[in-house]
């Protein structure tokens, strides 16, 4: 895998856009300090890009920090979400406004749509503000947020046929996911400790159940302060207010080594982590969310699910 320290972004505007590669490993550089490890020295893998924007300490009051998967191609027409966490002086803004508000604009800066808005999420290891617009076409495009740095920061949405993931409105294939009883060759079969209770079924159970289905995929060991730990939380502490929804999560890793990826990563031709994948009872993606999320979003985004 690979392990991006957070890094800049370039100036928004007429300039080379360097979208990520689709490269066999995962985005990573997710801690409590910006270090790219778990504080121990440790690799820690997310697919939040924990990347900065450029001249955020010269004309704003904030950088911003993208915790969502930028270097691969994810965003298609429809909804983007775009999870951001505020940064200053090297450290993460623990008390940001209630509400942020911010413009999305095209390559050339000139404004589209109506402005947008986010709310503070508390969440560790620092709150985030997820903005969702409706793009219509792929293209290269930048969200501007007040307070943050004038040139805001890049987003790319392209064709669908150029995402190597499922994406909503595709059907979740089946798979066999390691279960506590069949493991596949996966040890431990969760790194969370204890064990969270998404792993009686495998994912091919789940989808054949006839009720929606929560598939999640992240390494809870291995990103215990950036995302992957407070999104697992998140459906932990959700799960017995959506009994009507099955519940699965899959390993990133074959087993603490971290040094050979499972076949359930594999099988969806994932480039990033954590992600969960919304699905329908007619086994449909309804909606997938990636990078960092809290209970309460979740929760909206499960009602979405089973409304």
């Amino acid at each position: 895998m690979t392990n991006d320290q957070p890094t800049t972004i370039g100036r928004f505007g007429r300039r080379t856009f360097i979208a990520g590669t689709a490269a066999a490993g995962f985005l990573a550089a997710c801690s409590d300090d910006g270090t790219g490890t778990d504080g121990s020295g440790n690799d820690a893998s997310d697919g939040s890009d924990q990347r900065e924007s450029d001249n955020a300490g010269s004309d704003g009051d904030f950088a911003l920090i993208q915790r969502y998967p930028s270097n691969v191609p994810v965003f298609v027409p429809g909804e983007v979400r775009l999870p951001f966490s505020l940064n200053k002086d090297a450290e993460f803004v623990i008390d940001g406004p209630d509400t942020l508000g911010a413009q999305i604009v095209d390559i050339d800066g000139a404004p589209i749509g109506e402005r947008i808005s986010a709310v503070r999420r508390d969440v560790t290891p620092a709150p985030y503000y997820a903005f969702t617009t409706q793009v219509d076409a792929p293209g290269i495009y930048g969200i501007v947020v007040d307070g943050g740095p004038s040139t805001g920061a890049n987003f790319q949405v392209v064709d669908p046929s150029e995402v190597s993931i499922p994406i909503p409105g595709d059907t979740l294939a089946d798979f066999d996911t390691p279960t506590i009883d069949e493991p596949a060759g996966v040890d431990p079969v969760c790194t969370r400790e204890p064990n969270c209770d998404f792993h009686a079924i495998t994912l091919t159970e789940a989808l054949a159940s006839g009720s929606p289905v929560a598939y999640f995929v992240g390494t809870p060991a291995f990103c215990a302060t950036g995302s992957c730990t407070p999104a697992l939380e998140a459906l932990v502490d959700l799960h017995a207010d959506f009994g009507n929804v099955v519940f699965v999560h899959a390993e990133v890793y074959t087993d603490l080594t971290a040094s050979t990826l499972a076949p359930a990563v594999e099988n969806l031709s994932l480039l990033f982590e954590p992600t969960v994948f919304l699905v329908g009872a007619d086994g449909v993606i309804v909606d997938r969310v990636d990078g960092l999320w809290d209970a309460t979003e979740m929760a909206e985004r499960l009602q979405a699910l089973t409304a």
